[in-house]
């Protein structure tokens, strides 16, 4: 039987190759089985989870990655969470290296706060408690009725600079927004490196409505309260990107949670290069790669010119469609440890 001395299971929540993989290495860790369980996508799409052993009072571990199909996995979490609880498991807990809708956060003009909303699914489904990995908002906690552990991928990355980049004490950590600041100023105090700060954005920038900065109207209003006059809201206008900070002649290392969506790293990485910057490293938690990521990157001016740019992702994901092996100047390190 899969029951420890402890008294837990451990769960896959999808049969994909990388989630596999990744509850089988900590099974093998732990010296125990992986839980029978079967789950699978009906003809219409619907997921369906069989719990194949009792798991009556026990502490069930969920282990699941998120692929490409978000909202899949979502579901495959969800429906398993709730088959353990309606089999009369004692606790759930819920295993997510990288949480989705982490970006959606925040509300955005007449939008949602879509990671509210699926923590309170995880809860109602009958998760009691979720390990995952460096969530994009620390106050992302506070959305959860059960307890979280956001675990940190900085030591290995810390890490990772110190012995594997040359010369790192020539190096400079970069944060490619003001937002990346306190991550970066951490690293920055922990290897005793300099700090600099990018600031502004490209011009034109899809974000410049979705951030509301065109709301209210520059227009005075005073319907409905005769003899008010309220003050012009003046838009928000951001400069072109500039750096803060010395980074000629140095290794620029660029540190954040999430590489997703990669023009505003090649245009960082740009901007680098043209103040001196000789190599460029990117550091981050979670590799998504969505798209056409590693292409950009690949056909990158940084790799025509020769100027190295390597990624280090620190992540259970195991997703190979999301990290093919780089061709050309641009290498990637995935660390599953």
């Amino acid at each position: 039987m899969n029951v420890a001395k402890s008294g837990y299971r451990v769960f896959s929540a999808n049969s994909t190759a990388a989630c596999t993989e990744l509850a089988k290495k900590i099974t093998e860790r732990l010296g125990v089985e992986l839980g029978k369980s079967v789950v699978y996508q009906e003809s219409n799409r619907e997921t369906r989870v069989d719990v194949k052993e009792s798991v009556r009072g026990q502490t069930i571990f969920i282990i699941q990655t998120i692929p490409r199909d978000v909202n899949t996995a979502i579901m495959e979490l969800l429906v398993m969470a709730y088959a353990l609880k309606t089999s009369c498991a004692k606790n759930i807990i819920g295993v997510i290296p990288y949480f989705p809708y982490s970006k959606q956060c925040k509300m955005r003009k007449r939008g949602s706060i879509v990671c509210k909303l699926l923590a309170s699914m995880l809860a109602k489904a009958g998760l009691t408690h979720i390990i995952t990995m460096d969530l994009h908002q620390k106050e992302i906690q506070g959305f959860f009725s059960f307890p979280v552990d956001n675990l940190r991928a900085s030591p290995f990355l810390l890490q990772y600079i110190q012995e594997e980049v040359p010369d790192y004490r020539n190096a400079i950590i970069v944060a490619k927004s003001p937002s990346a600041a306190k991550r970066a100023q951490s690293y920055a105090e922990r290897l005793r490196l300099g700090l600099a700060v990018m600031h502004g954005e490209a011009q034109c920038s899809e974000s410049d409505m979705a951030d509301g900065r065109h709301s209210p109207p520059c227009v005075r209003n005073t319907s409905g309260h005769p003899g008010l006059e309220l003050p012009l809201m003046m838009a928000k206008e951001k400069p072109p990107i500039t750096v803060v900070g010395d980074v000629g002649g140095r290794i620029a290392i660029i540190v954040d949670d999430i590489i997703d969506d990669v023009e505003d790293f090649v245009a960082a990485a740009e901007i680098l290069k043209e103040r001196g910057a000789y190599k460029i490293y990117i550091m981050a938690t979670h590799g998504l790669l969505s798209a056409d990521a590693p292409r950009l990157i690949e056909e990158s001016a940084i790799d025509e010119v020769r100027y190295g740019c390597r990624i280090f992702i620190s992540d259970s994901l195991l997703q190979q469609e999301h990290n093919p092996a780089a061709t050309g100047n641009v290498n990637y390190y995935v660390d599953y440890n």
